[in-house]
C-alpha cells in the first residue's frame, strides 16, 4: 500500500536523539511510506513513490502529517478500581499522609486488585487501552505493581499477556512487585526487599519461561523513594533481577533524590523515569550513559505540583530524553501522550519537535525497541498516525481534543476520526 500526499512526512530518522540533536524530525514535505504486510518498504516524495510503484494500491493522506505512532514508555496499565474519592479530598485540602493513614492511597488500589479476577481486571483495563490507541498510542509499556504479592503479580501479567494477544496495540512488559512496601511488611521494608529479591524475581524467571516462552523476559522496576525502596534496597533488587536476565528500570527522583538515576546508569537500566528532583551529579550520569531520562509531566500535573522533569539540563548534559503518560489510578489517570506532549512543551520547555521525538524515537529505545518502531524507516514495522491537520506544531499547540485521523498498526487501517451520525 502507497499512502500518499502527507502534507509532512515525519520520519524521525537516525536513530534515538541525544541532548541538542533532540528534535529533528526528518520532515519530507508532500511525503509518501509504501508497506507491505507489517513493513516498511518505502519512504520518499509523493512524486518518487507514485513513479516507483505506480501499481500500489493507494491511501491518500490528503495533506495531513503522516509521522510515527507514539510510543507510551511508562503506564500502570492494569488495576482494579478507582480513587476519585482521595481526589476529592486531596482538592479539599486533606493532606496524602492523612489519607494514607486512613488506608487510602496506593494500598487502596492493592486491595481492590488483589480481590479482582483475571477477567475483571481484564475488563477494567480494555478500555484504557482503546483510548491509548484511538489517541495514537501504537506501543505502550505496561506495569504490574498493584499486587505486592506473588500471585497477584503473575496474574497481572498473565492479564497483560492475553489483553496484548487481542489488541491491535502491542505491549511491553514490566515486573513492578517492588511498586511500594506491601502491606504485610509494613514495619518490616527489609522483609519486604528480600521476599522481593529472593521469592518473587526466581519464581517470575521460572513462570516466564512456561507461561511466555514466545516473549522476551520484561522489564524488573523498582520505586527508589523515600517511604518506597531505599537506594541500597533499589541496588539489592536491580542486581539480583540482572543476573537473572532481567533488563531494568527504575523510579527514581519523584519526591526525593536519593540517587536513583545515577543507580540505573551504573547498572545499564533502560530507562530512569521521574526525575523530577534530580542532582546535577545525576543528570551528568543519565548524559554518560545510555539509560534513557523519562519523564512524566502529567504526574506533577495531577499532583498540582509545580515541579517538572528539569527538561533543558537533561539536553544540555546529552542525555536521552523521553515523554510517557504515568497512566495509573491515583496521579495520572490520562490516556493520551498527545496530552503528556502538550504539558512537556508548556512545563518542561520543549519544542513540539523535541516533544514529538521524545514520545516515539526515544520512548521506543526507552523500552528498547527504537531498532524496530518509533521512526518512519524502510525495514521497521508500519506503526503510523494520519492526524488531522497539516502541520506537525499543532501537536503540543492544542490539546483537549484528539488529532488523530487514523492508525496504522502493523499496515492494517483503523480509522478513530469518524464524524457525527444522525440517528432516528
Amino acid at each position: 500500500m502507497l499512502i500518499h500526499s502527507a502534507s509532512q512526512l515525519i520520519t524521525l530518522a537516525g536513530g534515538p536523539q541525544r541532548g541538542k540533536a533532540l528534535g529533528s524530525l526528518g520532515v519530507i514535505p508532500n511525503g509518501a511510506v509504501v508497506i507491505r504486510d507489517e513493513t516498511i518498504i518505502a519512504v520518499g516524495t509523493t512524486e518518487e513513490l507514485r513513479n516507483a510503484y505506480p501499481d500500489e494500491p493507494t491511501l491518500d493522506a490528503g495533506r495531513c502529517v503522516l509521522m510515527p505512532g507514539f510510543v507510551d514508555p511508562h503506564t500502570h496499565l492494569i488495576w482494579a478500581g478507582d480513587r476519585a474519592d482521595e481526589f476529592e479530598k486531596k482538592m479539599a485540602g486533606t493532606p496524602y499522609l492523612d489519607i494514607l493513614a486512613a488506608g487510602g492511597g496506593i494500598l487502596s488500589t492493592v486491595r481492590a486488585t488483589r480481590t479482582a479476577s483475571i477477567e475483571t481486571l481484564m475488563a477494567e483495563t480494555r478500555p484504557r487501552m482503546l483510548r491509548m490507541f484511538r489517541n495514537g498510542t501504537t506501543t505502550a509499556e505496561a506495569k504490574t505493581g498493584y499486587g505486592l504479592q506473588t500471585a497477584t503479580e503473575l496474574r497481572l501479567l498473565k492479564a497483560l499477556i492475553a489483553l496484548n494477544d487481542e489488541s491491535p496495540m502491542d505491549l511491553a512488559f514490566t515486573f513492578l512487585g517492588a511498586h511500594a512496601i506491601a502491606p504485610e511488611f509494613k514495619d518490616n521494608p527489609q522483609g519486604y526487599t528480600d521476599e522481593v529479591t529472593n521469592t518473587m524475581l526466581p519464581m517470575l524467571k521460572s513462570w516466564w519461561e512456561t507461561h511466555a516462552p514466545r516473549h522476551s523476559l520484561p522489564f524488573v522496576d523498582v520505586f527508589c523513594e523515600t517511604k518506597a525502596f531505599t537506594l541500597d534496597q533499589s541496588r539489592q533488587i536491580l542486581t539480583q533481577a540482572q543476573s537473572l536476565g532481567f533488563p531494568l528500570k527504575i523510579h527514581a527522583d519523584e519526591f526525593d533524590n536519593l540517587g536513583g538515576a545515577s543507580l540505573a546508569a551504573e547498572l545499564k537500566a533502560a530507562s530512569a523515569d521521574h526525575l523530577v528532583v534530580t542532582s546535577d551529579a545525576d543528570i551528568e550520569a543519565l548524559g554518560k550513559s545510555d539509560t534513557v531520562a523519562v519523564a512524566l509531566p502529567c504526574t506533577p500535573f495531577g499532583l498540582a505540583e509545580p515541579h517538572y522533569t528539569p527538561a533543558k539540563k537533561l539536553i544540555a548534559a546529552d542525555a536521552l530524553l523521553a515523554i510517557a503518560t504515568d497512566c495509573n489510578p491515583g496521579t495520572s489517570w490520562n490516556e493520551s501522550m498527545q496530552f503528556a506532549i502538550a504539558l512537556a512543551c508548556r512545563y518542561m520547555k520543549l519544542t513540539p519537535a523535541q516533544a514529538i521525538a521524545a514520545a516515539t524515537i526515544n520512548a521506543a529505545h526507552a523500552i528498547r525497541q527504537a531498532d524496530s518502531i518509533g521512526s518512519i524507516e524502510v525495514g521497521k514495522q508500519a506503526d503510523m498516525l494520519i492526524l488531522s491537520v497539516n502541520d506537525y506544531r499543532q501537536v503540543g499547540y492544542r490539546y483537549g481534543t484528539n488529532l488523530v485521523k487514523q492508525v496504522i498498526k502493523r499496515g492494517q487501517i483503523y480509522s478513530v476520526d469518524v464524524g457525527y451520525y444522525r440517528t432516528a
